[in-house]
């Protein structure tokens, strides 16, 4: 299991899960970072969880975007609002793919006090 990559943060007395995939190259990580979110987004109450997913420098390989579809449409239930920070390039392209398949609309951001402010305003 990934360590710590899975947080809550309060920002603005909104408590905001903090899914951390920055900076990751190696699929095992990958994979073990993705079943840690999974586990605590979903022992969270359905409908109240705020997500923040930075995916700043990371590399995904099929069984990763594979692995990120079922995790968005999975955590669907579970989710009150979303944001992404750090898309660039083939990232962005994955996550339209994801969004399309899951029909989940999560906002972009290029900062994380920016995707903090939004959620704390949800």
């Amino acid at each position: 299991m990934a360590l710590g990559r899975t947080t809550f943060v309060i920002h603005k007395g909104k408590k905001v899960c903090f899914l951390d995939f920055h900076d990751i190259h190696d699929p095992a990580m990958a994979i073990e970072a993705i079943e840690e979110a999974r586990q605590v987004v979903r022992g969270q109450p359905q409908g109240t969880v705020l997500t923040l997913t930075y995916v700043k420098d990371s590399s995904f390989n099929r069984e990763i975007v594979a692995q990120l579809k079922e995790l968005a449409a999975g955590n669907t239930p579970y989710v009150k609002a979303g944001a992404v920070v750090g898309l660039s390039g083939i990232q962005r392209a994955i996550y339209v793919a994801v969004t399309q398949l899951t029909g989940r609309r999560l906002p972009t951001f290029h900062d994380l006090d920016q995707a903090k402010d939004y959620l704390a305003d949800q």
